[in-house]
């Protein structure tokens, strides 16, 4: 037997510790469910955490702006946008005077671990901050402001920074808090526009923020299908006047009734010139004379409430940041916490903040192919699939391959689908393919419901909710003589499928009738598109954030029906099927008090455990309680068991009520971060078939018969890999039609400790610190 390595949260301690958490610069959605799960992992472990309002300036001024932080005073903050300890820009905290007097209010409440959530500014000045501590102690000392012994105790300062930014500029994480929620409210915008575009024949100009980073730029114009787009990284080239002008004609031509066009604020020329959105817009009424409109989006995108994606990285940074101040040594260096693709990593702050400089400094220099890169691989990999879909070759430039590809939605319908169609359309085109649609999956394939679809067959596809081409949960085996004389007949030479379990299921009983089938002998791909996640070889699958946000806001408006009434718990039943993951991630972003789920098993002393807590919490201020189930988390505990159980066991102490959510769980305009993830991984999806395509074409004819020309393409941790669906059978359970071991299961203790649970929380997966990679001349494989 090797010896136990890993970490578990009980063995640290944060007894006499006290953590101070600021929020400082631009405000963004998440950073107060940020701030709540500092507080409370904070005295979970035992240690004083401490309000710091208006960022910097409350440090300086110190007084009643440094107040101790209890568990039921970050009650209620999670859905809330902006920060609710406030923010400002602070010219004292610049002086040498100012850190001063702010390291005497820190000294004078023994705090000597800081939480600074903010951007690139602020993080800056907290390590300056830190590094002029032991300075800044001994003026003290010598002015008499304090002993040396107290000197001696707080001889060091931890910092630990979370960037908060909807910008998404900061090198070293994927995403930055906020920056889901600000799209969020862009795409928000640009649907509700295009209705109006659609019925007037309009071009829309839409400015967007990010003066010096296209991040918001840039996605929202590949979540929405824009026809241009301008970003600081990437000056048009010259002539781009004439070019873009070209590209809106001919996409009028085409049938199309509107035009987007996405300006960030800080887009320019080749030579450093402001491009201003009045200007494109009098550049197309000129050369082209379309009714155009201008909307500037301003300070919308940084308001509204965030996104679950915003409340669960916001939870997960927070606890990660406690956890990083308990194991920092004097010569810890101060660090980020972020996230790179699914995983939590610690990076020293400084060389985030060096590599962020650098970007500056390149399209300063007029290096923009070299910004770009040091942007991050996510950056780069967004820029790429935009270019691949936005232009529309000639059809002289296109190479001919002759081979035709079928695409088809299999299982139930999830929102991002129809992103990815269009999506593998377009770039199916563009690699030269004649693209085919199934209708209504493996029953449209048998009954020989395929045809040819173009690229303007798929414009506007990206917002759509559900599935446009219709999907079924058939399984091919039924009919697998049919469907093989239909690949026969419209000769398919390579197959996409997108979809669900079931999806999966059809690819291995595709791959299975291969050795009866020729026709089958094709490259195939898999794309996980479910609500429930529940596929093994991925991460995330298209469809389940779009999903966790509708229970979100539901949850939001039952907490605040509770707020009203006092002294209520809602039961909430969610879908998933077996899978647990919409009712353990909605449980952490909606701020749950349990989730029940079939993966972890419960009894009767569990319910017995969870009621009894609900009473505790009903004598705080906090008189409502919010508990999630799946539906199928067990046969006998059923939503009206459960419900019942509470109603009698909390008689007298708090009423209930009970909610199934059902199929508004499914449906819906996506969210960008589906229609994004959806958009690229269909991209990637089509090169790797074209790829394949090639591998296995022998002497006029595509024979591919090996496990690794049928894959599902998954997102695992730090990356998007290709992976043979034989061999992801054996890590599934097909009764329960789920993967035998889920990564979302590690996020339950979290949940668990923020609704006041004392849980055993394996830390061993926190992260260790790493050091920022430079940019490779080449990584496709990042999302």
């Amino acid at each position: 037997m090797m010896p136990d390595s890993r970490k578990f949260i009980e063995n640290l301690s944060g007894a006499g510790k006290s953590i101070g958490v600021l929020t400082s610069g631009g405000d963004a959605q998440g950073m107060n469910a940020a701030v709540r799960a500092v507080v409370r992992m904070g005295i979970y472990v035992g240690a004083k955490v401490y309000f710091v309002h208006e960022g910097y300036q409350g440090m300086v001024d110190g007084g009643d702006n440094i107040k101790e932080a209890s568990w039921e005073s970050v009650s209620s903050m999670l859905q809330v946008g902006g920060t609710v300890i406030g923010s400002a820009r602070c010219k004292d905290f610049r002086t040498h005077e100012g850190r001063l007097r702010a390291a005497l209010n820190l000294v004078q409440r023994g705090i000597t671990n800081l939480c600074v959530i903010g951007g690139d500014g602020s993080l800056t000045g907290a390590n300056l901050f830190r590094e002029e501590w032991s300075g800044l102690l001994d003026e003290l000392v010598q002015s008499g402001q304090i002993t040396e012994e107290a000197s001696q105790t707080h001889s060091t300062l931890h910092i630990v920074g979370m960037v908060g930014s909807i910008d998404n500029d900061f090198c070293g994480t994927d995403m930055t808090i906020g920056t889901d929620s600000a799209l969020h409210r862009i795409i928000e915008v640009v649907d509700a526009i295009m209705t109006t575009a659609q019925s007037h024949q309009r071009t829309f100009v839409l400015e967007v923020m990010g003066r010096h980073c296209g991040y918001l730029a840039l996605v929202s114009a590949l979540a929405c299908g824009a026809d241009w787009v301008l970003i600081p990284e990437m000056p048009p080239k010259d002539g781009w006047e004439e070019q873009m002008c070209h590209k809106l004609s001919e996409s009028r031509l085409r049938g199309s009734r509107l035009n987007i066009i996405i300006v960030a604020e800080g887009a320019t020329d080749r030579n450093g010139n402001p491009i201003s959105s009045n200007e494109v817009k009098d550049l197309v009424v000129r050369c082209l004379g379309f009714d155009t409109r201008v909307t500037i989006l301003g300070h919308v995108q940084r308001g509204g409430t965030p996104s679950a994606f915003d409340r669960i990285l916001a939870s997960r940074m927070g606890v990660e940041a406690v956890l990083a101040l308990l194991e920092a040594s004097p010569g810890t260096p101060a660090c980020v916490v972020s996230l790179c693709g699914n995983q939590a990593v610690r990076l020293p702050l400084m060389e985030c903040v060096q590599m962020t400089q650098e970007v500056q400094k390149a399209m300063d220099e007029k290096r923009f192919e070299e910004a770009v890169k040091l942007r991050g691989r996510s950056f780069e990999n967004n820029l790429n699939t935009y270019k691949l879909l936005s232009h529309r070759k000639i059809d002289t430039e296109l190479p001919n391959s002759s081979f035709n590809v079928a695409v088809l939605n299999v299982g139930a319908p999830a929102a991002g689908m129809n992103a990815a169609v269009r999506s593998a359309i377009r770039v199916g085109i563009t690699e030269g393919h004649t693209m085919f649609a199934v209708s209504d999956g493996f029953e449209g394939f048998y009954k020989g419901q395929i045809k040819e679809i173009k690229w303007g067959d798929v414009g506007g596809w990206t917002g759509q909710g559900g599935s446009l081409l219709g999907t079924k949960r058939t399984l091919p085996a039924k009919h697998i003589g049919k469907i093989a004389e239909q690949m026969s007949i419209h000769n398919i030479n390579a197959l996409l499928v997108i979809g669900g379990f079931e999806a999966f299921e059809s690819l291995l009983q595709l791959v299975d009738a291969r050795s009866s089938y020729e026709e089958f002998c094709v490259p195939m791909c898999m794309l996980p598109a479910t609500i429930s996640n529940n596929v093994a070889g991925t991460d995330l699958s298209i469809g389940a954030d779009t999903s966790l946000n509708a229970i979100v806001e539901t949850c939001d408006r039952i907490k605040q029906s509770a707020s009203g009434t006092k002294r209520r718990v809602f039961i909430i039943e969610t879908m998933g099927g077996y899978c647990g993951y919409l009712a353990t991630v909605g449980g952490l972003a909606a701020g749950a008090d349990a989730a029940y789920i079939y993966e972890e098993p419960f009894d009767i002393r569990d319910l017995q455990s969870n009621v009894e807590h609900l009473t505790e919490k009903m004598k705080t201020s906090i008189q409502r309680g919010l508990v999630l189930r799946n539906e199928n988390c067990s046969e006998n505990y059923t939503t009206d068991f459960i419900y019942q159980l509470y109603t009698e066991e909390g008689k007298g102490v708090f009423d209930c009520r009970k909610n199934v959510l059902g199929h508004m769980q499914q449906g819906g305009a996506p969210s960008p971060f589906d229609r994004n993830f959806g958009t690229k991984i269909a991209a990637k999806a089509m090169q790797w078939i074209s790829k394949k395509l090639k591998e296995f074409y022998r002497e006029g004819r595509v024979f591919a018969n090996t496990e690794d020309s049928a894959c599902l393409l998954g997102m695992r941790r730090r990356a998007l890999v290709f992976q043979p669906v034989v061999q992801l059978k054996d890590e599934t359970d097909f009764i329960h039609r789920i993967p035998k071991e889920q990564w979302w299961l590690r996020l339950r203790p979290l949940m668990k400790i923020l609704a006041k649970y004392k849980t055993s929380y394996d830390v061993s997966d926190a992260g260790q610190l790493e050091h920022i990679i430079r940019p490779r001349a080449k990584d496709s494989s990042a999302i």
